[in-house]
């Protein structure tokens, strides 16, 4: 090892000898300053720079947390914006189903089932009121194909909502909005296939026959609630809907029409023993009794319980509450992510989520991406949900529309599981057909 003196080399030493040798032999600097023992000290860290490290920490998990809340907050808006279009449409909704002559047609079948998905935002509503006019006997399997068809392409109009709420900055607007279109686009060609492929063959309404047949199926219960879990404690202190008044008026039950959709009396009972008979008209929503037993049903508790608007007027108001806070969570949650999603975190997600599988397993990385979108769409329950809260991401840049087209394929093959869960509670004698 050499020791080099902090001041110059004294005179006669030659500068490229020494520097030959420093570069070919291990060099070991030692410093004048030495402390107890003739050891090395290390110069402490600035205590200002651990500050920065914890605050830098502290800002990321807040801003992840913060995520996750404009999240929750988003996909109850788009739950609240969908019970406020029933409320303004629903019963036009279930009107346009009672005339069985122009569902007959598939092309009006096509434009009905768009209509009444854009009327209730929901896709899942629209198909589970077609299962229950199948299960009921009042529509046919090959009727009801078109309009399910018709269902797909109206229930795309929720992303491209979305999307134009990032109208302010041209490039993202240009992605998200291109990012929504791909939705409608695969729905419109799958129609123009598969439509008149349908109309002529029945190949559809054929094939689903007999792959429903082939399985040994049984009457369930009523499909499973999972996102719904989370988000039911908020929405229904916000609005609660009996939606078998949709339904009711669908399948050409007059009583229901003078019904309001918002649900006044939920189904918990308190039944106390009666000693005494007491006639009482079991229609009434006040008191009932059966077999000795009194029941009173509990008012429900929510912000429009005891309202005396119209069904129109609550829904108009829901409409306007549910789009300012799906607007101002979707404004905030693209600024928290242009925040989080930068430099070197951003490259690292969108070579995760956009680089294909190394040769020659790169086919397998679309079939990867249209399971993980039918899981999340099976666990939202939704197919509106999930094209959604992508829209953004697309938006930003972090998923690229290559790979957002078999997220959406996904999507859509995860949102079926909502209609077959619901043909499942139809009644034994009409189970087939529901589920076809």
């Amino acid at each position: 090892a050499f020791h080099i003196p902090q001041k110059s080399l004294p005179g006669g030493t030659d500068l490229e000898k020494v520097k030959e040798a420093m570069s070919s032999r291990p060099i070991k600097f030692i410093s004048s300053k030495t402390g107890q023992g003739g050891n090395y000290h290390e110069p402490s860290e600035d205590p200002r720079k651990g500050r920065e490290r914890m605050k830098s920490v502290f800002n990321g998990v807040l801003k992840i947390l913060l995520l996750f809340f404009l999240l929750y907050c988003f996909v109850c808006s788009l739950d609240t914006l969908s019970s406020a279009f029933q409320l303004a449409g629903g019963k036009v909704a279930g009107n346009i189903f009672q005339d069985n002559v122009i569902l007959s047609n598939p092309v009006a079948g096509l434009v009905v089932g768009i209509l009444v998905t854009v009327l209730v935002q929901s896709s899942s509503t629209a198909t589970s009121i077609i299962v229950s006019l199948v299960s009921s006997g009042l529509l046919e399997v090959k009727s009801a194909v078109p309009i399910i068809m018709g269902s797909n392409i109206g229930t795309s109009v929720t992303n491209t909502i979305v999307a134009l709420m990032q109208a302010g900055e041209r490039n993202e607007f240009k992605r998200a909005f291109a990012g929504a279109t791909i939705h409608d686009c695969f729905n419109w060609l799958s129609v123009l296939v598969l439509l008149p492929l349908e109309v002529a063959t029945g190949l559809l309404s054929t094939l689903a026959k007999v792959t429903v047949t082939s399985f040994n199926m049984q009457s369930g219960e009523e499909a499973p609630e999972l996102l719904k879990v989370i988000t039911d404690p908020v929405t229904k202190l916000i609005i609660q809907l009996d939606k078998s008044v949709i339904t009711g008026i669908a399948m050409g039950n007059e009583s229901m029409r003078n019904r309001s959709l918002v649900k006044v009396w939920c189904s918990k009972m308190l039944t106390v023993n009666m000693t005494a008979s007491v006639s009482q008209n079991c229609s009434s929503v006040l008191n009932c009794e059966k077999d000795g037993d009194f029941g009173v049903p509990e008012r429900c508790l929510h912000i429009f319980a005891n309202t005396e608007l119209s069904d129109l007027s609550v829904g108009l108001i829901l409409l306007a509450g549910s789009l300012l806070v799906l607007c101002s969570c979707l404004i905030f949650i693209v600024k928290v992510l242009n925040s989080v999603l930068k430099g070197q975190v951003a490259r690292v997600i969108q070579m995760v989520i956009n680089t294909d599988f190394p040769y020659p397993f790169g086919w397998l990385t679309g079939y990867l991406a249209m399971i993980v979108g039918a899981g999340m769409t099976f666990l939202v329950q939704s197919s509106s949900v999930f094209t959604s809260a992508i829209t953004p991401l697309i938006g930003l840049g972090v998923i690229s529309l290559e790979r957002a087209y078999p997220l959406t394929l996904g999507s859509n093959i995860g949102t079926t599981t909502t209609a077959i869960l619901a043909a499942l509670a139809s009644p034994g004698d009409k189970l087939i057909a529901a589920c076809q």
